[in-house]
């Protein structure tokens, strides 16, 4: 699949995804349509390639009145950034996120600047999101259910990645919109990659998170990049496995250099050897991650007094 295609998820009736081309990488971008009997848009990338998302909604059966559900998983900008661009689009479709992302769309000024001082020159991939009207969009709360007419979604909260983030299960079809909360699968590697971007990223929480998949057990895992994979019990211990390795790997690399500048140089240098997405993009999201990582263990140090 490439950028602006979608295709039928495998195995789950009516569910269809679609690849953004974020970042200019294929499959990078993972935005999910359910084309139940009150349709939902699951995620809404950055809205920088929006155009192509609207023909996909259309070339599914979907039409301007019909969509009902607007459903980021969270509010940072690669996942929320095209929900008010879908908003303004679907004027019959309410958005619903997690209750801490609510004010961030809502008002994306202070999230737009967090987000270009995290991601840097990686920016010019963003689109300006569009603020969301009040009267259009709900806080979610775990337990919640979300009515799609002939199934149903439910939400857990998942705020190890960032507390305004969800997952949501469709119990019917068995599968977990997992998002960032289960990091990231790369196909062509078929393994997991933590992602930890500052300044809110939680090891404990995010094991935990990982351990709400674990327990839903589902059939089907539909990530927020690359795509979804059928589930099999022993890739959460992968999964926990990765981020544990990697958290380690970064404090024990700031004990022997001293100097968070030369750990994030270090691992950067070490990215150059990714080969499934661009050498720039592989070095910006190796930079953000052990920012993310470095941000939590000074969390860690001032919680235990260190």
């Amino acid at each position: 699949m490439h950028a602006g295609e979608f295709e039928p998820v495998r195995g789950v009736s009516d569910l269809y995804v679609h690849d953004t081309g974020m970042f200019d990488t294929d499959e990078y971008g993972a935005v999910y349509v359910y084309d139940a009997e009150r349709p939902v848009v699951i995620d809404a990338g950055t809205g920088a390639n929006r155009d192509a998302l609207f023909e996909t909604i259309e070339a599914i059966g979907i039409g301007r009145e019909e969509l009902a559900w607007i459903l980021p998983t969270h509010a940072h900008l690669d996942h929320a950034g095209g929900a008010g661009h879908l908003a303004e689009r679907y004027r019959n479709a309410e958005v619903l996120v997690p209750e801490k992302g609510v004010r961030h769309l809502v008002d994306p000024e202070a999230l737009v600047a967090g987000t270009k001082s995290a991601v840097q020159e990686q920016w010019e991939y963003y689109d300006e999101p569009e603020p969301i009207p009040e009267d259009r969009i709900s806080g979610l709360s775990e337990g919640d259910r979300i009515d799609l007419g002939d199934r149903e979604l439910v939400v857990y909260e998942a705020p190890g990645h960032a507390p305004h983030h969800a997952i949501y299960h469709d119990p019917d079809a068995d599968v977990v919109f997992a998002a960032d909360a289960a990091g990231i699968y790369i196909p062509a590697v078929d393994e997991v990659e933590p992602t930890t971007p500052p300044p809110q990223f939680d090891l404990d929480q995010c094991l935990a998170d990982v351990r709400t998949v674990e327990e839903l057990d589902p059939d089907y895992l539909c990530f927020g990049h690359f795509g979804p994979r059928e589930y099999e019990s022993e890739l959460a211990g992968e999964i926990k496995r990765a981020y544990v390795e990697w958290v380690e790997a970064i404090r024990e690399k700031r004990e022997e250099l001293g100097d968070d500048d030369a750990v994030i140089e270090h691992f950067e240098a070490a990215s150059r050897d990714a080969e499934f997405w661009n050498p720039e993009r592989a070095r910006a999201n190796t930079s953000l991650n052990v920012r993310g990582v470095l941000t939590y263990l000074d969390h860690v140090a001032d919680r235990n007094g260190e």
